[in-house]
């Protein structure tokens, strides 16, 4: 609904220059102010970015990492990721409230490092992650972190297996169980399944529909509307190094009888990306940056209700272009926080804030 979209992003966001070396707390850097914009056709919003000095040990620079929000709203999850030829196997913590990190040490066994891939909050089991990369490697293992006993432990797993695979996309539906489509693993073959996990039986289930899908991608995002669909948008296939197509999965009753449908966009198509950072936001999503079709990074900012097919561009000046950054939503602090990523020459390890002041 992007008349709630407009109300939502009314927010004048007034930079500062700080030292971020004399924060006890998170200061606001950079001397642009906030830029305006018009978000819908209704009203003009204020909108804007500002990048956060965090004090204290703070996670390498990095990039196609997960970063992922508790049910309580309290903390954030940062695990993996890569800086050229390093991966990342680290958890951090963040804290919403005090905006501080903290190098999480797990007792017991810990999941080998990894980059591109998912990551998901499942109740009553806690931080699972699926499938990745590293070096030659590629996984399709499941993991869960449960804070209480700060503790890592293997996901059993049977039934259709997704093949190992990176670059996939995955998120809880409203069925409690783990929906994850596409990827990519090694001698370029990529993928166009979908398949769910159920973490009370323990097995993957194939729910890849019969007739139209999206082609065969990875690099690309997926997350539930509100109405329970489940979104696809563009990322990377063979030959082609940016999609800008968006699908969309509905669930039938009965066992067989998913189905895939292209949507037609009616307003404002994005370019083409792969490796964007995206997340869901009240009763739409947010897709910030990736790498574009000539292979260029993007810094552009984009909202999608769930209700409609019309993208919409939000004007902000922000984080500088670059891909395999990652979002979350702070709905709490009334904020979507963004983390790392790399452009052709840097892999950053910078946080930016995007404040907008009411409860979506």
């Amino acid at each position: 609904m992007a008349a709630r979209m407009v109300a939502i992003l009314a927010l004048a966001v007034v930079l500062s220059g700080c030292s971020p070396a004399a924060q006890a707390s998170p200061s606001v850097m950079g001397s642009e102010p906030a830029t305006t914009a018009t978000l819908g056709q209704s009203s003009p919003a204020i909108v804007g970015w500002s990048e956060l000095a965090v004090a204290g040990a703070v996670p390498a620079a990095r990039e196609d990492h997960t970063w992922t929000i508790s049910p309580d709203g309290a903390t954030a999850y940062l695990f993996g990721g890569r800086d050229g030829g390093t991966v990342y196997g680290d958890l951090w913590s963040y804290s919403l409230g005090s905006n501080t990190w903290s190098a999480v040490a797990v007792s017991g066994k810990e999941p080998p490092a990894r980059f591109g891939h998912n990551a998901a909050w499942a109740d009553g089991i806690g931080l699972v992650i699926f499938a990745g990369q590293a070096g030659g490697d590629f996984f399709n293992d499941l993991w869960a972190y449960d804070p209480a006993t700060n503790a890592w432990r293997s996901l059993p797993a049977s039934g259709s297996l997704p093949v190992a695979r990176y670059g996939s996309c995955a998120a809880v539906g409203p069925d409690g169980r783990l929906w994850m489509s596409h990827g990519f693993t090694s001698e370029g073959q990529r993928f166009a399944d979908t398949r769910a996990y159920d973490f009370v039986a323990g097995n993957w289930t194939d729910e890849t529909p019969a007739g139209d899908a999206p082609i065969q991608r990875c690099l690309h995002a997926c997350w539930w509307t509100d109405d329970g669909a489940l979104r696809l948008y563009g990322g990377q296939t063979t030959r082609t190094i940016a999609l800008g197509d968006l699908w969309q999965l509905t669930r039938g009753e009965r066992p067989g009888t998913n189905a895939w449908t292209q949507t037609d966009v009616v307003q404002g198509m994005p370019p083409a990306r792969n490796l964007y950072a995206a997340s869901h936001w009240g009763d739409g999503a947010l897709v910030i940056g990736g790498q574009g079709a000539d292979g260029d990074y993007l810094a552009d900012t984009w909202w999608l209700a769930d209700s409609t097919t019309a993208w919409e561009q939000v004007d902000a000046t922000g984080p500088s272009a670059r891909s395999g950054a990652e979002l979350i939503a702070d709905a709490d602090g009334g904020r979507l926080l963004l983390f790392g990523g790399r452009d052709s020459t840097v892999v950053f390890g910078d946080l930016w804030q995007l404040a907008v002041p009411d409860q979506p």
